[in-house]
């Protein structure tokens, strides 16, 4: 954002970069810039805002914002460079009129900088929070003064080259000036050079070369103070047949400007000496020219904002020069220029230092978000399995113990309805009625069977409760040795429902499981990948119902001290730009309402952070998907 800023010198395309890209990145509901008229009164001259709230400059622009507060102290404490943080209009002692403009402004908390352009306070870059309060961080308010001082320099930087084009097109007028207006027409290229680079040492290599062309002088020098008023030259351009300065470094020991400080460079004045020996320099001062073989220069500061940061200056060393008043004009527009690139390399590093801790922040709070979610996801699990395991694993016990002992009250009620049959074969009337009546040899004959049954589903009732505890183990937070066998198992118990989805076409299981040992891993967790993988390689074999072969294959084996999964399925597949960023948080290549985008980014987590492996994504549409997890047989320690 801020190398838009920098490259565009047109007000209005920076003044719908800078609101349009701050407000997306703070977040924020409304970005607005806001002008001062010489009155003081002022307008909104350019915004961005969320869908859903009235525009200001609309409704505001070319007419007067009643602030009678910020009128009658002439902007306030915002000349003195200060922000304004509000996170709740209500929760201040603003007086009723203010609150009132505010809300007429829709206005709940706002961050509000000056824009300075040099000294003057030109307006107000202010960020708006309509729908709520806000806890502003002090690393976003910083965040928008760096932005406001960007678009003040920007103001300035146009204002300046404004004024460089005027002359220019003053002495392009005048015949007798035509050389002149042909190096202010160079003069604005060199600007724009200057201006294009964040590059210290570019800046200053285009500088010097520039000038030294642009003068026709025999050397040019960049030359820099250190904390103590001493120095060294940075920077030089000669022509060939001088002794280069910085061939020592280019330390200059010139204590004059040592002891005074910076001396008249301070105020922003300018040094030019047509010929050393008709000045009134000490003889010391002469040798320190000599030293620097000049007989004639130019030597103008170079201020980065209000502080010497040191000087430029151009030589003619092999004779005096008379320089001319315009080429004394040029070299201080330079310097001047040089000044504003060096202060906006530095405010584009303070400002890149924050936007990266900025990145940082919200990755961090993304990572904690979905952690949160999968903890909540996992609580909510074992809330299920521990009241499952609560309401049926008693009463399934008390039936599968219970079917032993009904099975031998059967066996011997059948003995005994045998032995009647035999001692008395033919029965009363009655009697062979009723028999007839309940199927007596059917009853006979089926009665053991719905026991064997009941035996069976009881026991298939118990295996899936077991499967659900091996599948959660929540008694489970540090690592363990474990079968990575049985937690496959287990989900794929607990998924069988989803088999048989596609109705007469089921989905095919194949297994081609290797000999593992046990791995010492967190079972829940790993547990809660499997079931992510399985699902989503379901999901991806329901989305293309027309194929008959549809099939997922489980492969497992061992490949030095790590232990491989794979999991692959002739499903969907996913194209290589969703493949890409299937591991972000909340991307997902489903329907809306069918996936939080959660899933893959806590198993990437689980695999790669939690247990130092490697989780890998194979796919192309339309041939499915191939999902590998490699992790060691001994987890490292976290």
């Amino acid at each position: 954002m801020i190398d838009r800023i920098r490259r565009s010198l047109d007000i209005e395309t920076i003044f719908s970069t800078t609101t349009r890209e701050v407000r997306q990145l703070l977040a924020t509901e409304r970005v607005a810039i806001f002008r001062f008229n010489p009155d003081w009164s002022g307008e909104f001259v350019a915004e961005s805002l969320a869908s859903g709230w009235t525009p200001l400059v609309e409704n505001y622009h070319r007419s007067i914002i009643a602030d009678s507060f910020l009128k009658d102290n002439q902007g306030g404490r915002y000349r003195h460079n200060e922000s304004a943080i509000v996170n709740d209009i209500y929760q201040t002692s603003f007086s009723p009129c203010h609150i009132e403009l505010l809300e007429k402004l829709q206005a709940r908390a706002y961050i509000i900088v000056p824009i300075l352009q040099g000294e003057n306070l030109w307006g107000l870059l202010a960020a708006y929070q309509n729908s709520q309060s806000r806890q502003w961080q002090e690393y976003e308010a910083e965040f928008l003064a760096q932005i406001g001082a960007h678009i003040g320099i920007a103001l300035q930087q146009a204002e300046y080259l404004k004024q460089t084009q005027e002359q220019a097109a003053q002495l392009a007028i005048a015949k007798e000036h035509e050389k002149a207006a042909q190096r202010h027409k160079t003069l604005v290229g060199t600007i724009d050079r200057i201006r294009r680079s964040l590059d210290i040492d570019t800046i200053f290599e285009t500088t010097t070369q520039e000038t030294l062309q642009l003068l026709e002088s025999d050397r040019v020098v960049i030359y820099h103070f250190n904390a103590d008023w001493s120095g060294q030259i940075v920077a030089e351009a000669i022509v060939p047949g001088w002794t280069p300065l910085m061939k020592d470094r280019g330390f200059i020991a010139d204590t004059v400007l040592q002891e005074t400080q910076g001396g008249r460079y301070r105020r922003n004045q300018t040094t030019v000496i047509d010929d050393i020996y008709k000045t009134h320099y000490s003889p010391c001062h002469i040798k320190l020219l000599e030293n620097l073989e000049a007989r004639a220069c130019i030597i103008v500061p170079i201020l980065q904002g209000d502080i010497l940061w040191g000087l430029l200056a151009t030589y003619q060393n092999a004779q005096p020069r008379h320089w001319q008043e315009y080429e004394v004009d040029l070299l201080a527009q330079i310097g001047t220029q040089l000044g504003i690139a060096l202060q906006q390399a530095e405010l584009l590093k303070t400002t890149q230092t924050q936007a990266d801790e900025l990145s940082r922040t919200l990755k961090e709070l993304q990572q904690t978000q979905s952690q949160l979610i999968q903890s909540e996801k996992m609580a909510g699990l074992g809330q299920m399995v521990a009241g499952i395991a609560h309401e049926i694993n008693n009463p399934v016990n008390f039936i599968f113990g219970n079917l032993v002992h009904v099975d031998g009250y059967v066996r011997d009620l059948v003995d005994l309805i045998d032995t009647y049959d035999k001692a008395y074969p033919v029965p009363q009337d009655g009697v062979c009625q009723k028999i007839d009546e309940i199927d007596l040899d059917f009853v006979r004959e089926d009665l053991p069977k719905i026991i064997e049954s009941m035996r069976m589903g009881s026991d298939r009732i118990r295996k899936i409760v077991l499967s659900l505890r091996t599948f959660s183990r929540l008694d489970e937070a540090e690592t363990k040795a474990v079968d990575i066998h049985d937690g496959l198992e287990s989900t794929l118990l607990i998924l069988q429902h989803r088999w048989n989805s596609r109705g007469d076409r089921p989905i095919q299981l194949l297994k081609d499981y290797g000999d593992l040992p046990l791995v010492e891993c967190y079972p829940a967790p790993l547990n809660q990948v499997f079931m992510n993988l399985l699902t989503n390689a379901i999901d991806a074999i329901e989305e293309c119902n027309s194929k008959e072969d549809a099939t997922i294959s489980i492969r497992t084996n061992t490949e030095g001290d790590r232990v491989n999964i794979e999991i692959v399925d002739n499903g969907s597949g996913i194209s290589d730009a969703a493949r890409s960023r299937i591991f972000d948080p909340f991307f997902t290549t489903k329907k809306v309402g069918k996936g939080t985008g959660l899933g893959l980014s806590i198993s990437y987590q689980v695999i790669v952070e939690k247990h130092g492996g490697q989780l890998d994504c194979v796919s192309q549409v339309g041939q499915g998907t191939q999902f590998r997890i490699s992790i060691p047989i001994q987890t490292p320690k976290l």
